[in-house]
């Protein structure tokens, strides 16, 4: 291989002659155009392709951005052709002297490929402003166009004003200096990669634009950004961005939201426009997302997939379909008590919430709001939030539910990733999204003042639309049933193992869910139930039970006390309850102040669930003397199946002590295999049911999401197994068919001795006499990492550190009759948790901790 540039062969590089039709060229013209074509290579190996990649750069880039295509089909032999241009001024083409607009750019486009007469499908490739190229090309070459793929990009202003960053490039004191004199504008863009460019890569990228006269193309697409309506190019943009909607070709969107010229705002805008696209979001990524990630094995992946099913349609679901309003809806007559709040005390009976969904489900539709449309929800659980969530299923609307126990930076990164278009919030959230520019047009939950309200940007408040839909007297039979397949609501995950993921739900799936809850539990339609745990707020209306949420933050789990769960309890003689592991520890800790008839009250309670997170035995142990009378259950699950598996509190004594924690066995309609790990932990891809085999955990049932939201590869590894949800969880099923879990796949011990799950580990480090909460992590390369143990103590350590010698020792001693051999043992005055649950540890950030530590590091708190 002869490098042309890093990363790039020589037998790329072409140069061809090319006629020029454009109408700012003379006639007869003709430019020197500079490819990057692999057609030569393929044609050595006797490779036919079965389409070609017409791969288009921005500004100030060149064909050199697109060079990991190129390298992965050579890499594993793949039959597609890549042409990656340089365009006219820009790369390594020729400078025409002529000043080229958006117009004349994609007529050039379309002279560089008549000139190469490509045969067959053609797959477009964009960035930046080669992304409004490629398009511009697309709609008119349908007949040859086979696919879509943009990577930060825009094609509308959309109604935004300029970016900051181009709006300074723009500026006639700035532009000519900024972009052709200086290499500024070049070296700002390089800056922008996450992590930086190697040296070497940024010295190619700054390769064809050495001098100012190089440059005159750099300055001249800045000048032609068609943001104002009286831009020359503005009629061009206006015409393409309006043909895309026509596109009817699969397309693909591979986004970096850290970009500050191409932020999610256009990605949105896109969506728009190509509803159908497939789009994944690269969290931490920016503009250069091609060089913060790879691109290349996810683009073939996806062009693979779309050949394999082109012409197949989703498949169909199984089961009998109940609506979520079914309940709702047959018991518009019934005036006993559906939602009760309790701080302030208030309720609404069956009849009552029934009326006030359907007239804020008109108030909705009066502004807009209409099915598909995403609605996201920043109101606390309670009757406000009921009224919402059934006023958005009865449009249509999808909920999108971003929850402060995702702390601010997740919240604004989870709303901005799923892009609503309405906010609904409190005043706090409203601040939220003034100040951090979420999007959405902003409903109040409350009314404001005149000032506070143009402060904020609210263009609505709910009482105004429960007073207009009210006035329209709308029945639930004026709405449209949803389809069941279509979208119903983005829930997201804790974040504890990454940023959180927003996953989908259909109609169908959250009314799966309500079944399998009510067949596995029995609850049937007149329970009365406390929702401790957030998930369950959404389901009491449609398992027709009284719900109550106690007074307390659901969003951080442990300001749950006794007082306020017997309160919530008797305010609807509960039967049932659902509160998180650390929910029901703060509950142990204050039962002491209880008084009698607060006791009486729990014990009326029978049913308890504790789901987020596995809970041992000694506390739920506590928590059955404090409903005495209930069956004590800890389902697993997680937020794209839930529940999973389900056990009670005689069931895990009958199972005892283990290699993990005993979950129990599935639940109504779902089933539970394994794929079993490797010496280096990689999880296979065929589901066994064998006995006592350790692999990943996955789960198969109608209540399975539909997919995670704007992160299609993420979602390709999820559902690899056809028919099944790869969960990210460990462990194995026992002899009687219940399931061990044994912890997180990306928390598996890569050890020369081969994998090691961290549960049984950790049990037996906290079996050690003062030890608290233990944490078993790898530390070193892969294959060869060594055990340690990172754990808190009784009382607590005062400051990090490691552990003293015969803390070490015992810690040590128990660990090894788990097989395990632990080189350190380190102890922490709290080990870091995930904020909504506050129990799931962070492993990753105690193994970069712990590595640091032993590496002699200045010690800190993880």
């Amino acid at each position: 291989m002869t490098e042309l540039f890093p990363g790039v062969d020589a037998i790329y590089s072409t140069y061809l002659q090319v006629p020029s039709t454009s109408q700012v060229d003379t006639p007869g013209s003709t430019h020197r155009w500079h490819i990057l074509d692999n057609h030569e290579e393929l044609q050595q190996r006797g490779i036919d392709p079965v389409g070609t990649l017409l791969c288009v750069h921005g500004n100030p880039t060149w064909s050199y951005l697109w060079r990991s295509l190129l390298n992965h089909v050579s890499e594993h032999s793949l039959p597609w052709r890549v042409v990656a241009v340089d365009q006219l001024d820009m790369g390594f083409s020729e400078r025409t002297g002529t000043f080229r607009r958006l117009a004349d750019r994609v007529n050039d486009l379309g002279d560089l490929t008549g000139a190469l007469g490509l045969a067959g499908k053609v797959t477009t490739v964009g960035h930046d402003w080669g992304g409004i190229i490629s398009l511009g090309w697309a709609v008119s070459h349908q007949e040859q166009l086979e696919n879509v793929v943009l990577t930060n990009t825009a094609i509308h202003p959309a109604g935004f004003e300029l970016p900051a960053a181009l709006k300074l490039a723009s500026h006639p004191a700035v532009h000519s200096w900024g972009t052709k004199t200086s290499p500024a504008f070049l070296q700002v863009t390089h800056s922008l990669a996450q992590p930086a460019l190697a040296p070497e890569v940024r010295k190619a990228f700054m390769a064809p634009y050495t001098s100012a006269a190089k440059r005159d193309g750099v300055a001249n697409f800045v000048a032609d950004i068609p943001f104002s309506p009286e831009h020359p190019s503005r009629p061009a943009l206006d015409e393409i961005s309006q043909a895309v909607r026509s596109l009817k070709v699969p397309a693909l969107m591979l986004w970096g939201p850290k970009d500050p010229v191409f932020s999610d705002r256009y990605l949105r805008d896109l969506l728009s426009r190509l509803p159908h696209a497939q789009v994944h979001r690269f969290e931490g990524s920016s503009h250069l997302v091609g060089e913060d990630n790879d691109i290349a094995a996810p683009i073939f992946q996806w062009l693979a997939g779309e050949k394999e099913s082109r012409n197949t349609s989703r498949a169909e679901s199984l089961g009998d379909y109940r609506p979520m309003l079914a309940e709702l809806d047959s018991r518009t007559n019934d005036h006993s008590a559906a939602v009760v709040d309790i701080n302030p005390a208030r309720s609404l009976s069956w009849a009552e919430l029934g009326e006030r969904v359907n007239a804020l489900a008109t108030g909705l539709r009066q502004i807009g709001v209409k099915a598909g449309d995403r609605v996201n929800l920043l109101v606390p659980p309670g009757i406000e939030l009921t009224s919402l969530i059934y006023a958005c299923l009865r449009l249509g609307a999808v909920i999108v539910v971003a929850d402060a126990g995702l702390g601010a930076k997740g919240m604004g990164r989870a709303i901005k990733g799923s892009g609503p278009r309405f906010l609904i919030g409190i005043e706090r959230a409203l601040t939220g999204a003034r100040l951090f520019g979420w999007p959405g047009t902003r409903i109040s939950a409350d009314n404001l003042p005149a000032a506070k309200r143009k402060l904020l940007g609210v263009a609505h408040t709910l009482p105004e639309l429960y007073a207009a839909g009210g006035k329209a007297a709308t029945g639930s039979s004026a709405f449209e049933p949803a389809d069941p397949d279509a979208d119903a609501a983005v829930l997201f995950t804790s974040g504890s193992t990454g940023p959180a993921k927003g996953v989908v739900y259909t109609h169908r799936q959250l009314a799966a869910m309500r079944d399998t809850l009510r067949e596995t539990y029995n609850l049937k339609a007149g329970s009365a139930l406390v929702a401790g745990f957030a998930p369950f707020a959404l389901l009491g209306p449609a398992l027709g039970a009284t719900s109550v949420t106690p007074d307390m933050d659901v969003t951080a789990p442990r300001t749950l006390t006794a007082t306020a769960l017997a309160d919530a309890a008797a305010a609807v003689h509960a039967t049932t309850v659902f509160a998180s592991p650390a929910a029901l520890a703060n509950v142990l800790d204050t039962k002491d102040a209880l008084g009698q008839a607060q006791r009486e009250t729990l014990e009326g309670v029978s049913l308890m669930l504790s789901a987020g997170a596995p809970i041992p035995e000694p506390l739920l142990a506590k928590v059955q003397e404090l409903v005495p009378q209930a069956e004590v259950h800890t389902p697993y699950g997680m937020t794209e199946a839930l529940p999973v598996t389900d056990i009670d509190l005689p069931g895990i004594r009958t199972a005892g002590q283990g290699n993990g924690v005993c979950v129990g066995t599935a639940v109504a309609g779902a089933t539970v295999a394994i794929a079993p790990i490797d010496a280096l932990g990689m999880a296979g891809d065929k589901p066994e049911f064998t006995p006592n085999a350790t692999g990943e955990i996955l789960v198969r049932a109608p209540h399975v999401k539909d997919r995670y939201d704007r992160l299609w590869i993420t979602e390709q590894h999820s559902s690899s197994i056809p028919g099944w949800h790869r969960t990210g969880d460990v462990g194995h099923l026992d002899d009687e068919g219940r399931l061990w879990v044994e912890g997180r796949l990306g928390h598996v011990l890569r050890t020369a001795k081969g994998a090691i799950t961290p549960v049984a580990a950790e049990h037996a480090a906290e079996s050690v006499a003062g030890a608290g909460r233990a944490a078993l992590v790898g530390v070193g390369p892969d294959g060869t990492q060594a055990a340690v143990v990172v754990m808190e103590t009784v009382p607590p350590a005062r400051k990090p550190g490691p552990a003293s010698s015969e803390l070490a020792r015992q810690v040590r001693s128990a660990v090894a009759a788990t097989g395990t051999d632990v080189a350190a043992v380190l102890v922490v005055p709290n080990l870091p948790t995930d904020i909504r649950h506050n129990s799931k540890i962070d492993r990753a950030a105690l193994a970069g901790w712990a590595a640091a530590t032993l590496a002699g590091g200045r010690i800190r708190n993880p």
